[in-house]
């Protein structure tokens, strides 16, 4: 598997992963740039953010350029569990007020609920049918003493934002919820939503075609040159000169590929089970609500969702190396935990596991930003894993940036660069020393 910690590319109109997305979908293909051109603007990468930039900038007359190293969403925004929540890093909104003030948490609050509410419009203008599946987010305590943590937490986001966020008691969630070994509590967020991820790529994608962007596939980025005031990109058949430059990699941005963002961010992997579709015996004994998405306050974190066909769709942290993380040890694993979690599915039958890169800040927060000394370049980056709405919402600001339509609001995403991992070629390190603090936190404390 590609890694971007060690492969100078991501590759060349590579398949999409073996996943139930792609197994469930055939996304549209476009045609590969064989001949130098010119755009105003380059957009590098046709995930979310990337064709999101791509869409609003074409909405606003700019010729615009998409150069997609694979397939539109052949990155994270295909690999994905389709959970459209609060893009906040990995930052509570009390860390968030407690780092920046009250006022500049509600604004916070304000841009990741507007991040959610852009996924929705986008669907219903470009009417793209992805499985959107209403049902809310559920956040729950795996352990009983961790209950009052969160019934404060949602008092806090109550008071302080006007959120819809109610308390779930254990007793309900086994009645109404699931059935589940370790569910003492939890918080439900009426307001979030389920997706196919592919599907959503895909039409974001035609969307931004039919607004006159060109988008090209099959075209990596493999040499990046500045010749007076313009930037030339090479690709293997082609290059392209532009004029101003978007970077919309995120966790698939390779090693030494701009040095405004090199060592800026830290690439992790996360794996992915499907189950076959479960009996009705099955449904009725885990108690799964259709189209509640459901995450743990576990250090390492378990996601999972009931899909529309009636499989269970489990996440987790996988392997720490690209090379590794098909071995069959991580598929295990993630199962080991959700027969855990779900005993009556002891007996379950997996269709999928997969893989893909979570682009992790040093410092918990996503930027989207200029590097510093090029004016002419744009990126956004440090997504943490919650990425789906808040990829949306960073092409729109990023085509806002590109174009100076309008100020940026004073958020810390707009005001700082993406801090240098110190150290960085120990990352890896540090992360295998936090897989294994993590397991024994989630296990014992």
């Amino acid at each position: 598997m590609y890694d971007p910690l060690t492969d100078s590319s991501p590759g060349q109109l590579a398949n999409y992963p073996d996943s139930y997305w792609a197994s469930s979908f055939s996304p549209t293909n476009y045609p590969g740039l064989q001949t130098d051109i010119h755009s105003d603007v380059v957009v590098i990468g046709g995930g979310y953010t990337g064709l999101s930039c791509a869409l609003h900038l074409a909405r606003q007359g700019v010729e615009v350029t998409l150069l997609e190293a694979n397939r539109t969403g052949w990155g994270c925004s295909g690999r994905n569990g389709g959970f459209v929540l609060n893009g906040t890093g990995r930052l509570s909104y009390l860390q968030m007020q407690q780092k920046w003030g009250k006022q500049t948490a509600n604004l916070l609050y304000r841009e990741n609920r507007a991040a959610i509410d852009s996924v929705a419009e986008l669907i219903e203008q470009g009417e793209v049918a992805c499985d959107a599946n209403p049902g809310g987010y559920l956040k729950i305590a795996h352990r009983a003493h961790l209950v009052d943590a969160l019934k404060q937490q949602a008092r806090f986001l109550q008071d302080e934002f006007g959120d819809p966020v109610s308390f779930i008691t254990k007793e309900r969630l086994a009645s109404d919820y699931m059935q589940h070994a370790y569910a003492h509590g939890g918080l439900l967020f009426p307001y979030c939503f389920g997706v196919h991820p592919l599907k959503l790529a895909d039409g974001y994608a035609r969307m931004a075609s039919n607004a006159g962007a060109s988008l090209y596939q099959g075209n990596p980025v493999t040499g990046w040159q500045k010749q007076a005031d313009k930037h030339v990109l090479l690709t293997p058949q082609a290059k392209v000169t532009a004029n101003k430059v978007v970077i919309a990699t995120n966790g698939y941005t390779p090693n030494k590929f701009h040095a405004g963002i090199d060592r800026r961010h830290f690439p992790v992997l996360s794996s992915v089970i499907v189950t076959e579709p479960l009996s009705e015996a099955q449904l009725s004994a885990c108690g799964l609500k259709p189209g509640v998405m459901v995450m743990d306050t576990r250090a390492l974190k378990y996601y999972y969702r009931l899909l529309p066909d009636g499989r269970l769709l489990f996440g987790g942290r996988g392997a720490i190396r690209g090379k590794d993380a098909d071995k069959a040890v991580y598929k295990q694993r993630l199962l080991a935990a959700l027969i855990d979690s779900f005993p009556a599915l002891r007996h379950i039958q997996l269709s999928h596991f997969w893989s893909g890169w979570v682009s992790v800040s040093l410092d918990d927060y996503p930027r989207i930003n200029q590097p510093e000394h090029d004016n002419s370049v744009y990126y956004a980056m440090g997504y943490c894993g919650s990425g789906v709405s808040f990829a949306t919402r960073a092409g729109y600001r990023l085509a806002q940036m590109v174009t100076g339509s309008e100020p940026m609001p004073a958020l810390p995403y707009f005001q700082s660069q993406l801090t240098k991992f110190p150290f960085s070629p120990f990352r890896r390190l540090g992360l295998s020393a936090f897989y294994h603090w993590g397991r024994l936190k989630d296990e014992w404390l």
